[in-house]
């Protein structure tokens, strides 16, 4: 259902809009070589149409014995064929030069949208299919860019330019040539229409298909120990299947496109052949003007045989293009407001005041929340998955904006500063550690430029990751692979830490920060965490209970709402649901010791 709302919204809009759109943004920035790139268009189709005039007057000469046209019809076209190919080449150059740039303009201008974006825009396609807007969705729209810049405009000034020729010899018969031009228009207009509906159920379908590679190889440690392999690979055939038969009926498509214009060509070169025949026997043409008027019907027959395809590939780039804006078009929720100041953490208490939360218009994920987190204090989340411990952290960076009420931090409305001074303010540690496919130094500094190598050292050893960096090949230069690859899960996570420790921020967010830890990293770290949390306001997401016992403020959550708060001695002694979960993860610790 959703993909066919999705070609209803696509073909809503016409082509001529979209393309206009695409030249105002992107296209005319380039005017300049634009019109360079025009001249040497008319520098071509000139000399093209010199070509059945030469044919003419070279014939002419024969028929006459002119000796002088004879020893100069070398020479001249020698020079006509220089110009035109000097020309080409130029127009090639050129051409390439621009739409590289414009390809990486628009790529520039998707991904600075998805990155600056929501995290619940991101969220709504998989980075699978995301991606692939970047890789197959441009190859479109380049190939159609590239044919503009050269095929159309050199074959069009070639067309006009050769039907002059064409007028100048023989009028009449270019009158009777023209007849056939409006019977094969409207054919290759609906091919095209046909292919632009197929593009867009490709390319969905390839974005579908992408994200089911990139998670089934990502998964591929669970498919092997579920013996998952047939059912992944049925579901891969269905989707290579489908791809397959959406291409074969596009080609089949185009392939009618030259059957089309073969016919439609042989019917004028008949129809040429026939009246030329009839006025040459009365005595009102010459065979110079054949010969002329053949070279130049023939000469335009392969520029408008390829105006014939570009209709096809331009309706294919169009869909790719809306597909483009229908990304980049989507305005961001949460921005700036115009008077939005950098935040002054002074203390970093953080209020939520009767916060309620919805991912959805019928999912409350926090229902009215009001809590303190005090300044400088440890404050631990705990319960069940799904209670909105995750959700409530989530709100603190603004990565959501709350639906209800307000997120206060010492005293200001987060929504009411600006988002780059509110994050510089947050380190984030989570269990799923994300780094990028870049050095040691470069994840521990988060790629900044001006990094300090005493700090990242110093963040490194107080996170128990300098011995093991020092080991790699080349210490803090190694490359860590994508996602970290080229690590150990404990790895990875002490990278993560490092960088909470060499930004330094007064906010600290932990989510269960030492998951991934043996028992001899997870004590020197937990002793360099509760340095790090000394003095700052921290928040704690707790799975293991016994780690949060030191916190000075432990909130119990059930189904977004906060049910117990208070100290671990405080909330044993209440015997409540936080006495009920410790109690159950003591019994679970002694049946199945870590």
């Amino acid at each position: 259902m959703a993909k066919k709302n999705s070609q209803k919204l696509t073909f809503s809009k016409d082509t001529w809009p979209i393309l206009m759109r695409m030249w105002r943004e992107w296209v005319k920035p380039y005017t300049g070589s634009l019109l360079l790139i025009l001249c040497l268009v008319i520098l071509i189709a000139g000399t093209a149409s010199l070509y059945p005039v030469l044919v003419k007057m070279a014939l002419d000469a024969f028929t006459d014995k002119s000796q002088n046209i004879i020893m100069v019809a070398p020479i001249f076209i020698i020079v006509v064929t220089a110009v035109k190919g000097f020309s080409m080449l130029g127009q090639t150059v050129l051409t390439n030069r621009v739409v590289s740039q414009i390809e990486a303009d628009m790529q520039l201008k998707l991904y600075s949208h998805l990155i600056d974006g929501d995290i619940s825009q991101i969220g709504r396609q998989s980075s699978a299919a995301l991606t692939q807007r970047f890789t197959t969705d441009f190859t479109y729209i380049k190939e159609a860019l590239t044919r503009i810049s050269t095929v159309f405009l050199r074959d069009t000034a070639t067309i006009i330019a050769v039907v002059i020729a064409m007028i100048w010899i023989d009028p009449i018969l270019t009158l009777a040539s023209a007849v056939v031009a409006p019977f094969v228009a409207p054919p290759i207009a609906k091919i095209g229409k046909k292919l632009r509906r197929m593009s867009t159920s490709t390319q969905e379908q390839i974005g579908e298909m992408a994200g089911l590679v990139s998670e089934s190889l990502q998964g591929a440690r669970v498919a092997k120990t579920y013996n998952l392999e047939d059912y992944l690979k049925g579901k891969a055939a269905s989707s290579f299947n489908e791809i397959r038969l959406l291409k074969v009926k596009a080609a089949n498509a185009r392939g009618r496109l030259d059957p089309l214009l073969e016919i439609a060509g042989g019917i004028a070169l008949a129809g040429v052949l026939f009246l030329i025949g009839w006025r040459i026997m009365a005595g009102q043409s010459s065979v110079g003007d054949f010969a002329g008027f053949v070279t130049a019907l023939l000469l335009a027959s392969q520029p408008i045989r390829t105006l014939g395809n570009l209709s096809a590939i331009i309706q294919e780039a169009v869909a790719a293009l809306v597909r483009y804006y229908a990304i980049v078009d989507e305005k961001p929720t949460i921005v700036d407001t115009p008077d939005a100041k950098p935040i002054n953490v002074s203390k970093g208490k953080i209020r939520l005041e009767n916060v309620v939360f919805k991912y959805r218009e019928d999912v409350t994920a926090l229902d009215h929340i009001t809590l303190t987190i005090p300044a400088g204090k440890t404050t631990a989340l705990v319960g069940r998955s799904g209670s909105g411990k995750s959700t409530m952290m989530s709100l603190v960076p603004r990565l959501y904006d709350v639906t209800d009420g307000a997120l206060v931090i010492d005293g200001q409305d987060i929504r009411e500063v600006t988002q780059h001074s509110l994050r510089d303010k947050i380190s984030v540690v989570s269990q799923d550690v994300m780094l990028f496919d870049d050095t040691i130094r470069a994840n521990i500094a988060l790629g900044r430029n001006d990094a300090d190598e005493e700090r990242i050292i110093e963040a490194a050893k107080a996170a128990a990751a300098h011995d093991f960096i020092m080991k790699a090949p080349e210490g803090y230069d190694s490359q860590v692979g994508s996602m970290g690859t080229r690590l150990s899960g404990g790895e990875r996570q002490r990278i993560s830490l490092a960088r909470a420790f060499y930004k330094n921020a007064p906010i600290l967010l932990l989510d269960e920060a030492t998951s991934a830890l043996d028992s001899e990293s997870e004590r020197l770290v937990q002793q360099a965490i509760r340095k790090l949390m000394h003095g700052r306001t921290t928040l704690v997401i707790a799975h293991r209970l016994s780690t949060v016992r030191d916190a000075d403020m432990i909130v119990v959550m059930e189904a977004g709402k906060i049910i117990e708060t208070g100290t671990h001695d405080e909330l044993i002694t209440k015997d409540g649901a936080y006495a009920r979960l410790y109690r159950l993860q003591l019994t679970d610790d002694v049946i199945s010791p870590a």
